[in-house]
């Protein structure tokens, strides 16, 4: 409501402003004597040089006023490690970028009313100034070099390579949802193949490789906090964008050039929830690439859980492994692994409408 009022009072403001310009103009022309010929500029001009010094005093201190009270909402809280460092880093261009701004206004409106028309006014040939010229080239060279040196080199250590503790998870964008895959026992993800991919196959794991054969899928991103994430990134139609501002993470998910990210949550989901009030809370994972028609919907659920929550968690999930939940997949695996491929899935027993499924599918 209170930016509703202020936004109608800046326009009644320009609205009184614009009309006593108007009716200053009319009586110009009513004043104006036969023989002098009329100005449009005589009178008004100066008033529209006090009206630009003063929508310069309103504008910044509107600006002010509203980037300091609603300064705690700029960001969502950070939830990983590399957030603190991107944060400063954008905190940093921000301020640079204000005083930028603020600077380069004043002189905008503040030339507008230094040299407005005036009729003892003339005009100054000034082509040139060696010393202006080198002011404002080698200082914004400087400044710019140093947020591009800090800002990559930091991108360098969030984008290197991830830490060989870490979790690993596949993450996978597709018209209009994720998929998420996880390493069984051996703790290494699988190959997959495209000409895999099918309504259940979802991320095309290649049964010809035996390191898949216990991998399980999962309807959420699960991951343990104060450990290492790795997340190798896939897309299976369409650019689409891995994306959640809480952990400052942003990756795009491009078919045929898998990209990844790694990083370090540092809030559960319970100690988020509790720090915003909110028990319905969920990190979201979002499409930040405007994919389909379907762009708005393609959100997924993170959920970050203290490291014992996570053992627990992924030795009950590992159970489920996406042979175990599909064994007709097995008649997809070379006939030298399948026995092999039964352990690791936990496949002990195949019913017999089970077989027949197998077999099958194997035409």
């Amino acid at each position: 409501m209170l930016t509703i009022i202020v936004v109608l009072a800046v326009v009644l403001i320009l609205a009184v402003l614009f009309t006593a310009y108007r009716v200053t103009a009319l009586v110009d022309v009513v004043k104006k004597k036969k023989n002098q010929a009329y100005s449009p500029v005589s009178k008004n001009n100066g008033l529209q040089g006090v009206y630009m010094v003063l929508f310069l005093i309103a504008g910044i201190a509107g600006f002010l006023y509203f980037s300091i009270s609603e300064a705690d909402v700029y960001n969502l809280p950070i939830a990983s490690e590399h957030g603190v460092i991107v944060e400063n880093l954008f905190s940093i261009t921000m301020w640079v970028t204000v005083f930028v701004f603020i600077a380069t206004q004043i002189f905008l409106f503040g030339f507008g009313w230094r040299y407005r028309y005036r009729k003892e006014s003339k005009a100054a040939y000034y082509p040139h100034n060696n010393t202006l010229e080198l002011i404002w080239t080698i200082i914004p060279a400087i400044v710019l070099a140093w947020l591009i040196i800090s800002g990559l080199k930091q991108w360098n250590n969030i984008t290197g390579p991830a830490p060989e503790d870490s979790e690993v998870v596949e993450v996978m964008g597709y018209q209009y949802a994720w998929a998420f895959r996880y390493p069984g026992k051996d703790k290494e993800l699988g190959d997959y193949d495209f000409r895999m991919i099918d309504a259940i196959n979802a991320v095309g794991i290649d049964m010809e490789d035996q390191n898949g054969h216990d991998d399980f899928m999962a309807t959420q991103l699960v991951i343990p906090k104060g450990k290492p994430v790795h997340l190798q990134i896939r897309g299976r139609d369409v650019i689409h964008s891995v994306y959640n501002p809480h952990f400052r993470i942003q990756m795009n998910a491009v078919p045929g050039m898998p990209t990844r990210f790694w990083f370090i949550p540092t809030v559960s989901t319970a100690e988020m929830r509790e720090q915003t009030g909110n028990s319905e809370f969920n990190y979201e994972l979002v499409c930040n690439k405007i994919c389909g028609k379907g762009h708005y919907s393609m959100k997924g659920i993170i959920t970050v859980l203290e490291q014992d929550e996570y053992d627990t968690w992924y030795r009950e999930s590992q159970q489920n492994t996406f042979l175990k939940q599909n064994p007709n997949y097995l008649s997809k695996v070379p006939e030298h692994l399948k026995e092999a491929a039964k352990i690791v899935a936990g496949i002990e027993n195949i019913t017999e409408k089970q077989k027949v499924t197998t077999a099958l599918s194997s035409f």
